[in-house]
């Protein structure tokens, strides 16, 4: 299982010069992945500085040569697949293949949609984000792509250059595990980033005979002939290391690929602290 950062991409007091440092602290200090998030106006503070990641991805980018690097996750309905596949193919050549993206249908919470007149009702959005991961996955793939839809259109669009990865560059679906959807979603890309509530006003950890579940009921490799990802997390770390280490290793032994955590806006030196104090493994 490898372990990943799940950092804020916005919050009162933080700058883009933090956020790219602290995705090259995290390649230093032994992290496999960082993973943004993805808003237009950050949920913490009253009108917080807010970065986008892609542009924080693309510089993390040039000062490292190892971890992955992608979002957790963005929201899709108020995105045009086309301009997020260049997006990330771009950061696919720029990190010389180590590249991903994660989808959802975006937080229900997060006051950016409405405050720019993007769609707030969660089935057109979800509408959205069916059609538009079909468009998604055969962009990232390098493929022709022809499509007529109810909300997204290609007339035999092939984006080049390809992709560095093959066959694809990996997509993962976000999304509660209590709509069926979400399995159905990811089942047809690379991975899963789930979470348990409807809601993110509280917390509750998956179990390892969840994650057993959960793998249990996804494909057991993706396009590339790698294990299906199973990205369980989310959250900071806990107190007890030790429960939390004897945690990490029972989902491990339960299929998950991915341990995410998660480092949410602060003080600059006790992110920093989150970061440099490494993975549990």
């Amino acid at each position: 299982m490898r372990h990943g950062l799940e950092i804020c991409c916005g919050g009162p007091g933080l700058t883009a010069a933090l956020l790219v440092e602290l995705g090259e602290l995290a390649e230093r200090s032994g992290w496999d992945g960082v993973f943004l998030e993805d808003y237009l106006i950050h949920h913490a503070g009253d009108d917080p500085p807010t970065y986008d990641p892609w542009l924080l991805l693309a510089a993390i980018a040039g000062r490292t040569g190892r971890i992955r690097l992608g979002t957790a996750v963005t929201g899709l309905p108020r995105r045009r697949p086309a301009k997020l596949a260049r997006e990330v193919l771009t950061l696919d050549h720029l990190s010389g293949g180590r590249a991903g993206v994660a989808v959802g249908v975006g937080d229900p919470a997060d006051r950016g949609w409405a405050a720019f007149g993007e769609p707030t009702d969660l089935r057109l959005r979800a509408a959205m984000l069916d059609e538009g991961l079909e468009v998604l996955v055969d962009l990232l793939g390098g493929e022709r792509v022809t499509h007529v839809g109810r909300h997204y259109r290609a007339d035999g669009v092939t984006l080049r250059p390809p992709p560095v990865q093959s066959p694809r560059v990996p997509v993962w679906v976000g999304g509660s595990t209590q709509a069926k959807a979400v399995l159905r979603r990811a089942a047809r890309a690379d991975g899963i980033v789930p979470y348990k509530l409807t809601d993110t006003d509280g917390w509750s950890d998956f179990t390892p005979d969840e994650v057993r579940d959960l793998v249990a009921a996804l494909p057991a490799t993706r396009a590339d002939g790698a294990p299906f990802d199973v990205a369980i997390g989310g959250r900071r770390r806990r107190a007890d290391e030790r429960a939390e280490r004897a945690y990490l290793a029972e989902l491990a032994s339960a299929g998950a690929t991915w341990w995410l955590e998660y480092v949410p806006a602060g003080d600059p030196e006790r992110m920093r602290a989150a970061v440099a104090r490494g993975p549990l493994r």
